[in-house]
This record gives structure tokens, sequence and C-alpha cells, in this order.
């Protein structure tokens, strides 16, 4: 049985992007066991496990600051999490209701001839928003947070053409 895996190898595994496995080392979520002679980062079946807990937790929708908290034995338990991952239910569920509620009314309305108003698209358009305003939110932040780094690493390194 092999000892180590590459990080390619293990991106394969895992299902995720090599540039994620990069990502999570660079933010110390998840950084490999040890490196080869050449440079290649290399991964136990100890990593294998951690990694499948770090995806298992993104999956119940922790951010990846409230998971490296529970990889870290901090802050959450397994009580928290469910919690969290009800409370996220919850809201996704809502906001289904919410847009189901808003295409009815137009549906209805449009069965009975009746006109649309610019505000009955706009209530459509407001609840599909809300929906993903959260993804979004969480998207940026985390590209406010590369945006930050490269910046710190281009103030560090002015000599490097860019």
């Amino acid at each position: 049985m092999k000892s180590h895996w590459k990080v390619g190898e293990l991106a394969k595994i895992a299902g995720i992007t090599i540039r994620t496995l990069r990502f999570y080392d660079q933010i110390g979520l998840f950084s490999p066991s040890g490196y080869s002679p050449s440079g290649y980062r290399l991964y136990t079946e100890k990593d294998i496990s951690r990694l499948q807990q770090i995806l298992s937790l993104k999956e119940l929708g922790l951010s990846l600051e409230q998971i490296k908290a529970v990889m870290a034995g901090d802050q959450l338990s397994l009580s928290d999490i469910v919690t969290i991952q009800i409370d996220s239910l919850k809201e996704s569920i809502l906001m289904q209701q919410k847009l189901l509620h808003e295409l009815e009314n137009v549906s209805s309305r449009m069965q009975r001839n009746e006109p649309f108003t610019v505000e009955h698209f706009m209530n459509i358009i407001r609840t599909m928003r809300m929906k993903h305003e959260k993804f979004f939110a969480e998207r940026k932040s985390s590209m406010d947070c590369h945006l930050d780094r490269l910046g710190e690493y281009l103030d560090e390194h002015p000599e490097e053409p860019g």
C-alpha cells in the first residue's frame, strides 16, 4: 500500500482541485506532512483522514474559519456544528418558500390574465438575490483575503516583475 501521495494524486482522490489544496495550505487549514526532495507536497493516510473531515465539515455548511477552529479543537462542538447546519437549512428553506410564494403569485396572475407590475418582478428578483447573497458574501470575503495576501506579498517583494 502506498504511504505518500503527491498533491495531484490527493486532489484526484478527494475530487477537489490542486489549487484548493494549495489554498488550504496557505491559510493553515490543511498542510502536507512532508515534502519530497524535489519539493513536491507529500500527504499521508493521516492527512487524507484529516482532509475528509475538512470536506465533511464544509459540506455541512461551515466556513473555512469555523472548520479551522473545529480542526484545532477550538470553539465548536459537534452540537454546535449540527446547530449551524440546522440554522443554515432553515434559512435555505425559508428562502425557497419565499421564492415559491412569489412564483405562485405570478403563475396565478398569469392564469387569470392579470397584468404584472414592475413590483411583482422586483419581488421575484429580490427573493432570488437574497438566496444568493450569502454565497456571494462568502466568496467576496475569500477574494478580499486573497487580495490582501497578494498586496502584502507585493509590498514585501517590490523588486519582482509583476
